[in-house]
């Protein structure tokens, strides 16, 4: 779940004793300039949870209240990245002397949270590792142990910020107890700003938590953004199932979403692309045919694997349904089916006696069929 930047700080940043502007959340333009009376020089933010609000006009500048007003009239409304911009952060202005990027990340490939830190923030951080890897600097962290302060002297060392080392290595642990405690995917501040008073602040931040979370994190997730969804994703979510569209063109059925995930890998080991994700396990295989046509609905899809694995659930159940939701939607698409597990004679049977579809002994055939068949 991704957040907007003003929940992050307030929520997330602020708490854990990372410093962050003075702002107020505004729906209404009148308000933003009420908040201006409060605060003074302000920027007026768009409030949606993606980047380049700046590019697109979404972060304003303001010197009068009235400025502040017409500004936000001006944001609220806007359509960012597919995201229509609801609230604005109404955010005293910062005299900002250096930017830099700090950021807490979970690492898929060493399992640990990474801690990244740059001189160099306030802009793409792509590319800076492109350019100029050398400038972000990285340090995996054991989960047993912590991020202890002298790894972050080490992870500092070196580096020229102002005499603001202290109060930066203070804030990365900050940072990095928070990412910790909210179970965070991405906890990150861009930039990271040392004002010219002397005060380092957050000026922004990005915060994705782990959705499997959500059960212990309180309240917190209750203002997560909401999601960008296609008009499919929206009639999935309607149905009760996660439906994901992707650009490809191998529909995927399969039930679990670890065997869903492994069938699209495999898809895409083979050259193909899938067109989706969507799990049919559990409660959700009787909801073949609604899953089935949001598959072939759409426009991309040029062929279909269905990847049941049975343990508890069985293959010929869920079988069962996707055969009667292909002979009651009759698609003309060619379709590859692998079963294993748990009622698989069975499921073998019915498919073959009802649709004549001979079904694959390797997964990795009927993928490779699909992919060959939507070239």
């Amino acid at each position: 779940m991704n957040f907007e930047e003003y929940a992050a700080k307030k929520e997330v940043l602020m708490p854990a004793g990372v410093p962050i502007p003075r702002g107020r959340l505004c729906k209404t333009a009148p308000e933003a300039a009420h908040a201006f009376d409060e605060i003074g020089p302000c920027v007026i933010k768009a409030q949606v949870p993606t980047g380049k609000r700046g590019k697109a006009g979404g972060i304003k500048s303001a010197d009068r209240a009235k400025d502040a007003e017409a500004r936000a009239a001006e944001i609220l409304g806007m359509s960012i990245d597919g995201h229509v911009v609801e609230t604005v952060l109404v955010e005293e202005r910062a005299e900002i002397a250096r930017e830099f990027y700090a950021a807490v990340l979970h690492d898929v490939a060493s399992r640990k949270p990474l801690v990244l830190f740059s001189a160099e923030g306030g802009m793409d951080i792509e590319e800076v590792t492109a350019t100029r890897p050398a400038a972000l600097r990285r340090l995996a962290v054991e989960l047993t142990q912590g991020l202890e302060p002298q790894a972050v002297r080490l992870l500092l060392r070196g580096l020229d910020l102002d005499g603001a080392e202290e109060k930066i290595a203070e804030i990365l642990q900050a940072l990095y107890r928070a990412a910790v405690t909210y179970d965070a995917e991405l906890l990150e501040i861009n930039p990271l700003a040392l004002l010219r008073d002397g005060r380092i602040v957050a000026l922004d931040c990005k915060l994705t938590l782990d959705d499997a979370a959500a059960f212990r994190l309180g309240d917190l997730p209750l203002l997560a953004a909401r999601e960008k969804q296609t008009e499919l994703e929206q009639l999935g979510s309607a149905n009760g199932l996660k439906f994901i569209q992707l650009d490809g063109n191998v529909g995927v059925l399969a039930n679990g979403a670890g065997l869903t995930m492994t069938t699209m890998d495999v898809i895409s080991h083979f050259g193909g692309r899938p067109a989706n994700f969507l799990e049919i396990g559990g409660e959700a295989y009787t909801k073949a045919e609604p899953a089935l046509k949001l598959v072939l609905s759409n426009p991309g899809v040029r062929s279909l694997v269905v990847n049941f694995c049975g343990a508890f659930a069985r293959t010929d159940v869920m079988a069962d349904g996707v055969v009667k939701a292909w002979q009651s939607l009759n698609p003309t698409i060619p379709v590859f089916f692998s079963i294993h597990g748990t009622g698989e004679e069975e499921a073998v049977n019915l498919v073959r006696d009802r649709l004549g579809i001979e079904p694959y002994a390797l997964m990795e055939d009927a993928v490779k069929a699909a992919v060959e068949a939507a070239r």
